[in-house]
């Protein structure tokens, strides 16, 4: 697959090409044509570029033999990019920020800062760092969630096999004492009923329902709304926060302490966290910071910042120690958003189970009810 090499561009204000409309925002899953550029895809290549760095050997080569060594299509494109877009005199930096279907913003910044400063190995290493931290808090939340997602999917489908199969082979037994029935019984036979009827008309409702949803979903008043629910219902918008100021602070820690400035690593971090009412926050603390009032000032006024992040930030501006004070807390962050996934999924297995069981028990009983009275009456 061909790419579109653009014109040489400086990096602007946050790292991305002048006169670009902006880096997206970051996403795990990265879209590159009709494929996608994974985030393992980037952790492969950060450490083998690291790793060859370190040997001595030279930017330009290190990608000559990457590109040659790769057996994916794609990588092997935005690897023979850079190396044509660096083979013309642009910086590394540069030739990232025509790739940000890989690259976020944050990557491109520190590898600007690490370029003038001489210590790109160093900052490779920090960004693996980094971005194994990110694969492994999403396989803790994928693997903590899964099972009460297929209990609740195995659930569904048990419902509706036993209402569509299994409730239909007693219509005709039951008709005979229609109005002796319980009313759970009534209620079941006629959703199944409903079910064996309609279902040619309820499953396109159901497609075209999802996609309205889904289409919603995306919109800018759907994201909006989305956005606010993941910062105020109870339990969930106490994951959210800590996921997003982990992902902040840990930018800005890893930012600050290899010399970006505050305002581009916030610039950076607007591209990190994907939700737009954070995203609100951070602009206003970028304002904050170019206005002189201090970062601090932009953390006191948010309502959703909690109370150590407010008082670490305070303690780290006036130390002059922001960057390691951040780094601190984010890594605290972590630990804690694994440690309220793992007791929140806990809590809902068992929960699921008494559910599974009620429903279990109804469909029974409305089942058993029924065929007890049908004996007592021949008896």
């Amino acid at each position: 697959m061909a790419i579109e090499l653009k014109q040489p561009q400086k990096p602007g204000f946050d790292g991305a090409p002048a006169n670009s409309p902006g880096q997206s925002r970051f996403n795990p899953n990265i879209s590159f044509g009709s494929k996608r550029v994974g985030l393992e895809q980037r952790m492969i290549f950060t450490e083998r570029l690291s790793l060859l760095l370190q040997t001595g050997v030279s930017l330009l080569e290190a990608l000559k033999v990457m590109q040659q060594q790769t057996d994916e299509t794609m990588v092997a494109n935005i690897l023979g990019s850079l190396t044509s877009t660096i083979s013309e005199g642009e910086s590394f930096s540069v030739a990232l920020a025509k790739h940000p279907e890989m690259f976020s913003g944050t990557y491109i910044s520190l590898v600007s800062a690490a370029e003038t400063g001489g210590f790109l190995p160093q900052v490779l290493e920090q960004l693996l760092k980094m971005d194994e931290k990110t694969s492994q808090l999403r396989s803790n939340i994928t693997t903590a969630l899964s099972y009460p997602a297929f209990l609740i999917v195995f659930s569904v489908l048990v419902v509706v096999f036993v209402l569509v199969v299994i409730f239909p082979k007693f219509e005709d037994l039951f008709a005979s004492i229609h109005d002796q029935l319980p009313l759970s019984t009534i209620v079941l036979m006629a959703l199944s009923s409903f079910l064996r009827q309609y279902w040619a008309i309820l499953l396109p409702v159901l497609g075209v329902g999802a996609w309205a949803t889904a289409f919603w979903a995306r919109s800018d008043s759907g994201k909006e709304t989305l956005d606010r629910m993941k910062l105020s219902l109870p339990l969930v918008s106490d994951i959210y926060i800590k996921i997003y100021f982990t992902q902040m602070l840990s930018v800005l820690g890893l930012s600050l302490t290899n010399g970006v400035p505050l305002t581009v690593a916030l610039k950076a971090c607007q591209d990190v966290v994907n939700n737009s009412i954070f995203a609100k926050f951070i602009e206003d603390l970028r304002h904050h910071v170019n206005e002189g009032m201090g970062l601090s000032a932009g953390f006191q006024n948010s309502p959703f910042v909690p109370p150590m992040v407010r008082q670490m930030i305070s303690t780290g501006e006036q130390t002059g120690n922001l960057g390691f004070v951040m780094a601190r807390v984010a890594a605290f962050y972590e630990r804690e958003i694994t440690k309220r996934i793992t007791v929140l999924s806990k809590a809902i297995e068992p929960l699921m189970l008494i559910v599974m069981g009620v429903i279990v028990g109804l469909i029974v009983a409305s089942l058993v009810l029924p065929i007890f009275k049908l004996s007592r009456a021949i008896h």
